[in-house]
């Protein structure tokens, strides 16, 4: 398998997770590459710095190396390969203003989240939409925090898409000292455990906000992973291994971690900042919030039983008192 098949790849955002990627195909590969990026300023920026103005700002870039454009038609006009890496909530209004045709392109999605209102996966909403085939789709995912990926941690993208030629071809991309890849068909499993591991980060930051120990925190997660699998099993029906890296360690990771954008924004509102309070402190979005609700909405049909989206749901968006909410999911872990 060459590298051809991806041909000139372009990234697609401009915040830490587009920036580790773009980071981690220049170490890989000799190639350079694409990047959209939605302000004219922060491109000048990046440019004179030699660094992402705003996010992952210690990390260094060879800009000879990259081709900035804020046009995101021109941008998909020159790339084989789009790699969209935008927060879930901006990615309807990113591609709002795209005209140029890209159903013969190639995607790989990095987006932690679903497309709200539609309130389907990423991949979905891309063969949907934009027609394109699935088997020219590939989804990437942890567990990989940005900031680590960023400083050459050693780490493991999952790879997954129907295609295993595509997805050899976007994990050789990938591939180097300080990454791993695995490969997986699972697409839209991937994606949905990518929603709601940050659903569970936020619960687990609300526990430890509200001082609720580690014992409690352990069986938590042990309940959380339980539900993945169930609402997955039914979501996307297929082969896999819940315990896989892409499913239980992008969950620990996520609940665990000091990076965790959603495990923070969880520990304020159980300190006890209301909700509002606690996205305007955050400083990045925590997509848990918004895909907490997508779940939600796709769950009135499924009617999986998942009493720990249910309980976040409520605090998040009925403003239930979290500490009842937390002792009601107890109730039910096993």
């Amino acid at each position: 398998m060459t590298k051809n098949l991806t041909g000139k790849i372009a990234v697609m955002g401009g915040g830490s997770w587009a920036t580790a990627l773009a980071k981690l195909l220049l170490l890989a590969q000799d190639d350079d590459i694409l990047w959209y990026m939605r302000r004219d300023d922060r491109i000048a920026d990046f440019k004179r710095l030699n660094h992402n103005p705003v996010y992952l700002s210690d990390i260094r870039f060879d800009t000879d190396r990259i081709y900035f454009s804020s046009d995101i038609n021109e941008i998909s006009s020159m790339a084989d390969t789009l790699l969209l890496a935008i927060p879930s909530p901006y990615l309807k209004a990113h591609l709002a203003k795209l005209t140029a045709d890209i159903s013969g392109k190639q995607l790989v999605s990095a987006v932690k989240g679903m497309v709200a209102d539609d309130n389907i996966v990423v991949s979905e909403y891309m063969q949907r939409f934009y027609g394109i085939d699935p088997r020219r789709i590939a989804v990437v995912s942890g567990p990989c925090h940005a900031e680590e990926v960023a400083l050459e941690r050693l780490s493991y993208l999952t790879i997954g898409s129907k295609s295993a030629e595509l997805a050899e071809a976007v994990a050789e991309r990938f591939n180097c000292k300080s990454m791993r890849t695995i490969l997986s068909d699972d697409v839209t499993g991937i994606e949905y455990a990518a929603v709601l591991k940050n659903v569970y980060a936020i619960a687990s930051g609300i526990v430890h906000g509200m001082k609720g120990g580690d014992n409690f925190l352990a069986v938590l997660l042990s309940n959380a992973i339980r539900e993945m699998d169930r609402f997955v099993a039914v979501a996307s029906p297929g082969q896999r291994n819940i315990c896989d890296s892409v499913y239980l360690g992008d969950l620990l990771v996520t609940s665990y971690s000091r990076f965790s954008r959603n495990h923070n924004f969880g520990s304020m509102i159980g300190k006890g900042y209301s909700v509002k309070a606690a996205m305007m402190e955050m400083e990045m979005i925590a997509e848990g919030y918004y895909g907490t609700k997508c779940i939600y909405e796709v769950n009135k049909e499924l009617k999986v039983p998942m009493p720990i989206l249910d309980g976040v749901y409520e605090i998040l968006y009925n403003y239930r008192p979290a500490t009842k909410m937390i002792m009601e999911m107890a109730s039910t872990f096993h």
